[in-house]
């Protein structure tokens, strides 16, 4: 039986998203849901260190005050939230990021959910008319 290697093409980044999301899982289990969002980038900090993952943290993006939370290989922007609700906003926040870098691929990671359940964005194409 063939597998369908199509779809697998497709995912943006998938060794490197796969191992930010590993070590999400990681800080979450050590720390729970209950922590402060600084409590969570500090500890995921460190495991990109350990993991020698290159990043930048809280960083400007596009000069207008946007600061995303880590920027992953020059390739993945990272956004850590401490939320009851992740809505539409944080989505757009993310989008807004991602036009503004010109990058493709954006995480969204919720700590205060039980279980954490990572969010894959895409850079939106935004087609203008005359």
């Amino acid at each position: 039986m063939a597998t369908n290697t199509r779809n697998a093409d497709k995912v943006l980044h998938p060794d490197l998203s796969y191992t930010i999301v590993g070590l999400c899982f990681e800080v979450h289990n050590e720390l729970g849901q209950y922590a402060r969002e600084k409590q969570y980038a500090d500890l995921l900090e460190e495991k990109l260190k350990n993991q020698n993952v290159k990043y930048n943290r809280e960083l400007i993006i596009g000069g207008s005050g946007n600061i995303a939370d880590f920027l992953v290989e020059g390739k993945i922007v990272l956004e850590l939230k401490t939320k009851r609700l992740v809505g539409r906003s944080e989505y757009r926040q993310i989008q807004n990021y991602l036009q503004q870098s010109k990058l493709d691929l954006g995480l969204l990671i919720n700590f205060s959910d039980k279980f954490l359940r990572p969010k894959r964005i895409l850079r939106t194409t935004v087609l203008h008319r005359s």
